[in-house]
């Protein structure tokens, strides 16, 4: 009898200590039974709800949890900005060129497939996920809002230029929209939040739920995600086009998770909290951008489903591996700031 009831202890402990994974499952799955419902003009209205009211409360949380000191402290790492935006437009891009090249000549894989990736691979960053997984692991949360909101901005102006030079076609991005937009979903909820914190209007100490609030929120953006990529096919593409894009697209992520983390790892400029940052703030790219962008590249194309295809499995799976890695990485930070502890 003891044994069953230490079982059950085990089993609920493990279940707590790993929510948000099973969360993530279970939003997977309520989106398969239940796209309709929060795909894009659903009940639940998506394009209003997650892109002005969860995304605003997720950054207005960051806002409050964050001091001005941090944020002017991590402006001045101008290494940690330049290692992560030259990833981020330059490196992956680069990579995923040539991979596309090797792919096509030696495997033969759907040309528009491969288009589909490059194109998610000029994407800037979005401004939601890397932070709240920083954030869930304990990394550089203020490093990871400044340089998902920089990325943001560049991405408005170089991510045509990298279209142009890799894909030989481009977008006219709306710029001042964009520069709308994010200042609406992000800068001003964010600001709101930092001067609540500074002239001490909330106490954090008060609010210690505040971090899965946001997970919580995160979680609702996976699935209205999910939503989207489960009701969302203006043709249909064969089971061969699908498994493709999905192992391609899980393998170059874990390969530039990979990349950025050791890469980062072994530089002695960055803590282990700044390579925590680095490594997701340096691999997610943006859906919000991306769908818009390919739609203005490829509206009418009878292959429009094989090129979008990526960029909606790039999505949902970045959410997934960083939701898996949260537990590793927490291990590992708390390794080594033990290990900087103990050291004379």
């Amino acid at each position: 009898m003891m044994v069953v009831e230490y079982n059950q202890k085990n089993v609920i402990q493990l279940i707590k200590r790993n929510w948000f994974l099973w969360g993530v499952l279970l939003c997977i799955l309520l989106a398969e039974l239940f796209p309709s419902l929060g795909a894009t003009g659903g009940v639940l209205q998506p394009e209003w709800s997650v892109k002005y009211g969860a995304v605003g409360v997720i950054f207005f949380i960051s806002g409050l949890s964050l001091r001005l000191d941090d944020i002017s402290d991590a402006a001045r790492r101008y290494k940690l900005h330049i290692f992560i935006q030259l990833y981020t437009f330059l490196c992956i891009p680069l990579m995923v060129q040539i991979l596309s090249a090797l792919l096509w000549f030696i495997l033969g894989v759907n040309e528009w497939i491969l288009k589909g990736l490059i194109t998610v691979s000029c994407m800037p960053p979005p401004v939601s996920s890397a932070i709240i997984i920083t954030k869930a692991i304990g990394g550089n949360e203020a490093a990871a809002v400044f340089n998902s909101i920089i990325g943001s901005f560049l991405g408005i102006f170089i991510t045509p230029f990298s279209l142009l030079f890799f894909l030989g076609s481009t977008a006219i991005i709306p710029m001042i929209n964009s520069v709308v937009i994010l200042s609406q979903t992000v800068l001003l909820p964010l600001g709101i939040g930092l001067m609540l914190r500074h002239f001490n209007i909330i106490q954090i100490s008060r609010l210690p739920h505040l971090p899965s609030v946001s997970q919580a929120l995160l979680l609702f953006i996976i699935y209205t995600t999910f939503c989207d990529a489960f009701i969302t096919h203006d043709a249909p593409m064969n089971a061969s086009d699908i498994l493709i894009t999905v192992v391609l697209v899980l393998l170059i992520q874990l390969g530039f998770l990979y990349i950025s983390f050791h890469c980062s790892q072994r530089t002695k400029w960055y803590s282990a909290a700044d390579v925590v940052a680095i490594t997701f703030c340096s691999t997610h790219k943006s859906l919000t951008l991306g769908i818009p962008i390919l739609r203005i590249l490829f509206s009418g194309y009878s292959h429009f489903s094989q090129i979008t295809m990526p960029l909606l499995v790039y999505h949902p799976t970045q959410i997934i591996l960083g939701g898996l890695l949260v537990p590793p990485f927490k291990k590992w930070l708390t390794y080594n700031r033990s290990k900087i502890k103990i050291m004379p």
